[in-house]
């Protein structure tokens, strides 16, 4: 009975195994999807960040339920069209992908509303995977998780540390959600602002007189923004005053859901 209970459970493992290698060579494989659809138009999702996300970063996320009809007409749309090579540029399908994770963030929410952390919401195995390991989000047929498109396409495919300051995690330390949606003809300026933003907000960084206290992004993806250089040399880009002497530390991490008071 024991060998039996060994042979079966070897079995299990190894589908299991297998089933998950499947499952991330198709996710591999569907960045250069064959589909051949086209650049789509964002003045839904515009239109609705505008109206429900509040200057200070904050999200009226029974705002976004009121709008359901209309957040699900662009999540439909977004559904429909896969980036691809031949009729996306880079910077479209960077842009894409950023309101993508933005978009599923917020539909992640309000699927669950009220919520008091992202975190919070459960999905998958207990104990090993996250929310951003659920698999929610189906496109032209192939199916993602947030953690996906984070690390499988957007960290992977591109070298643009900046998306760590444009994609949102629904949390009160997170970089704001930008008011409005990301697109290819000024996505560099869009960059160069979410940037700006994150790191001149003393809720999220304080750059002192003698000290810099950073997020914990900034050492969670260190090796994304020391590519070519130092991370001091790489946020010195974006601040004026001069960090280079000052002492980095990190602070705590808020979870707590970013929604209006």
């Amino acid at each position: 009975m024991k060998y039996a209970a060994l042979v079966i459970g070897l079995l299990f493992i190894t589908s299991s195994c297998s089933s998950v290698i499947n499952v991330l060579a198709k996710k591999k494989d569907a960045v250069s999807s064959d589909s051949m659809s086209k650049p789509i138009d964002y003045t839904i999702w515009d239109n609705l960040l505008n109206k429900h996300v509040k200057d200070n970063g904050k999200v009226d996320y029974k705002g976004f339920i009121k709008d359901a009809d209309q957040f699900n007409t662009f999540i439909a749309l977004v559904e429909d069209n896969h980036p691809n090579n031949k009729y996306w540029s880079k910077d479209e399908q960077i842009a894409y992908w950023i309101n993508v994770y933005n978009a599923y963030t917020v539909k992640l929410i309000m699927d669950n509303y009220p919520v008091e952390s992202i975190k919070k919401v459960k999905g998958g195995v207990p104990f090993i995977n996250s929310v951003w390991d659920i698999d929610f989000i189906t496109i032209e047929g192939i199916t993602y998780s947030l953690g996906n498109i984070e690390h499988g396409i957007l960290r992977k495919n591109y070298d643009e540390p900046r998306i760590h300051f444009a994609v949102n995690c629904a949390s009160t330390s997170c970089p704001n959600l930008l008011n409005e949606a990301f697109v290819a003809e000024k996505l560099d300026a869009q960059l160069d602002k979410t940037a700006e933003v994150f790191l001149y907000d003393n809720t999220k960084n304080v750059i002192g007189s003698e000290k810099l206290e950073l997020s914990k992004i900034f050492t969670w993806y260190k090796s994304d923004f020391t590519k070519h250089g130092s991370l001091k040399d790489y946020i010195q880009q974006y601040v004026k005053e001069d960090i280079s002497s000052k002492k980095i530390s990190y602070l705590k991490y808020d979870w707590n859901l970013n929604d209006v008071e």
